[in-house]
């Protein structure tokens, strides 16, 4: 029978000084990343969020700019957008999410080609917006369309019966003719929500009511154009708002730039997931949008 080995005293005084010297070492590593309330990696940062392409869904922008939110290590926030807007919705809940970002970390907007209608609405935010002397903005305005194929039908001997509660419950229903009533009917909603797209450039950018609403007829203007009419802060590059927002958030020299994470869509999402709800959003009738054609 083999004799039971016991651990002297002085080999548990080792191992508890082993034990205290990696809680040491582990307790200074941590104290170094998070040192003046930075989560690190080397530092203050500023974040690119990017907008690109037609505006249908606001879900992932606001996820990413909740996430930057919460990071300490991201004291700035540049917005990239290249897109000629799209649903009136996911623009408006867009544009309220930085404008609530902006409030504890500047937001500096950078127009790309295109940064029209709900592409703009959602800069009006921003702390800045920076524009190239080439970008395609404004476009304030509202449009809404949808087909009509009654002609269609009847040559190929489709009819549909139609039970509604309203004259009205199926106005915009492409499977009867466009009465004057329905016209008027749509015309007031677009004007309501045209004014409001007036309201916040009005009230974002400083400018009377009025001078918006002469502005607001629905055309384009060029970076240069934009400047003078006060649409925009100032002309320059995406690295000139990089730079900006650095500054605005207390960062000396070039500032380094993280971006969100965005996971590549597979077939499954393609098929069933954001691209195919694209296309629906495209072809839904009807659809109001603060959207350039």
């Amino acid at each position: 029978m083999k004799p039971s080995r016991h651990i002297s005293p002085w080999h548990w005084l080792l191992i508890s000084i082993g034990c205290v010297l990696i809680l040491v070492f582990l307790l200074t590593v941590i104290g170094k990343i998070h040192i003046s309330g930075d989560s690190v990696i080397n530092g203050k940062k500023v974040a690119i969020v990017k907008v690109a392409g037609p505006i249908f869904n606001s879900d992932k922008i606001i996820k990413e700019l909740d996430d930057i939110k919460e990071r300490k290590d991201v004291v700035a926030v540049v917005l990239r957008v290249n897109s000629p807007g799209g649903g009136i919705a996911p623009s408006q809940e867009i544009y309220m999410k930085i404008k609530d970002l902006n409030e504890t970390k500047p937001v500096v907007t950078s127009m790309g080609d295109v940064a029209a209608s709900g592409g703009y609405y959602i800069a009006l935010g921003s702390h800045t917006i920076v524009a190239n002397p080439g970008t395609v903005t404004g476009s304030i305005g509202v449009i809404v369309n949808y087909p009509v194929v009654t002609e269609l039908m009847e040559k190929v001997g489709v009819d549909v019966e139609t039970i509604k509660s309203g004259d009205l419950k199926d106005a915009g229903s492409p499977t009867r003719e466009v009465t004057d009533e329905d016209l008027n009917y749509f015309n007031d909603v677009v004007m309501n929500l045209h004014h409001q797209f007036v309201r916040v450039v009005a009230i974002s950018r400083g400018l009377d009511k009025e001078v918006v609403e002469e502005l607001a007829d629905g055309r384009v203007y060029t970076g240069e154009q934009s400047l003078e009419l006060g649409l925009i802060d100032t002309l320059g590059t995406f690295d000139d708002a990089i730079r900006l927002a650095g500054e605005l958030g207390g960062i000396e020299g070039k500032p380094k730039t993280v971006e969100p994470k965005r996971r590549k869509p597979s077939l499954i999402d393609w098929l069933f997931g954001d691209k195919i709800q694209e296309v629906r959003n495209q072809f839904s009738i009807p659809r109001f949008e603060y959207r350039w054609r």
